[in-house]
């Protein structure tokens, strides 16, 4: 069965690697922080930080391009096979990837999709991640103790590791603050409300929340976005597009790119023209 949900909402805090957030929308002092704290409201808060850096790194590249649906059970056979009490754990799982034959780590892990060209990224980045740290030890001691911007531009350097990696690194490995990794829904539904410039790209996105969204709440935010993102503001048809009472941040929309008039849903980009 699975857990159940804390009796009370939590962000933050010692075991998260942040300080607990208030979520007020009566006092945020953003546009932004109102969205997040809104959210709050709807969501359950976590805990962030405290995953094992690299098995965050390999988790987060499995689920590049796929859903979670499917990059779940990859991760899951992945640390059944290499970590562990698995066949192939040698100890160290940096280590255990490096060492891993190609079409056997692609065969393990194809319920992911790109499977071949995932399985070549981690090896590769398994045996940089070994040679520059030591191992995964290493690497989860650089991302947790380094400075925030040294460790994200060393992410950046590696192969197949783009801003989202990265932050999400940042984020549920060392439980950084001020850190709110962009992914297609917190793109979408941050134009699309007005938080951020219809044309911005994902790192001017990812400036604008973090400018305006308190440090501690901005990791709640990204997978807050993300869930509202699915429920809500979906790419197609999103909830308004039929009935402006069905989203619960109608009122605090800009609804770019939507109009319900018509029907019609484009990117907020394309609204501009």
């Amino acid at each position: 069965m699975a857990d159940r949900e804390p009796e009370q909402n939590i962000s933050g805090g010692a075991a998260g690697g942040g300080r607990e957030a208030t979520f007020d929308p009566e006092t945020a002092g953003t546009r932004a922080e109102a969205v997040v704290d809104r959210l709050g409201e709807l969501y359950w808060t976590k805990t962030y930080g405290g995953r094992d850096a690299f098995e965050c790194l390999v988790r987060t590249i499995l689920s590049q391009n796929t859903s979670d649906v499917a990059s779940q059970p990859a991760h899951d056979a992945l640390m059944e096979r290499y970590g562990g009490d698995g066949p192939a754990n040698t100890g160290d799982l940096a280590d255990a990837l490096a060492e891993a034959d190609q079409r056997e780590l692609a065969e393990t892990i194809s319920s992911a999709g790109l499977y071949n060209q995932k399985s070549e990224r981690m090896i590769a980045l398994a045996d940089e991640i070994r040679d520059e740290f030591g191992g995964a030890a290493g690497f989860d001691e650089f991302v947790r103790g380094g400075d925030p911007s040294e460790v994200r531009d060393r992410l950046l350097e590696m192969n197949g590791v783009g801003p989202k990696t990265a932050d999400c690194v940042l984020l549920f490995a060392g439980g950084r603050g001020g850190v709110f990794p962009v992914d297609t829904h917190v793109h979408r539904i941050a134009r699309r409300m007005g938080l951020a410039p219809a044309d911005a790209d994902h790192e001017d996105v990812r400036a604008a929340l973090e400018e305006a969204v308190p440090a501690e709440k901005c990791g709640f935010g990204h997978t807050a976005m993300i869930q509202f993102g699915r429920e809500y503001c979906t790419a197609r048809k999103p909830a308004c597009l039929d009935d402006p009472d069905a989203c619960p941040l109608a009122d605090v929309c800009d609804q770019v790119g939507v109009y319900p008039e018509s029907g019609e849903v484009v990117d907020p980009a394309e609204a501009m023209d």
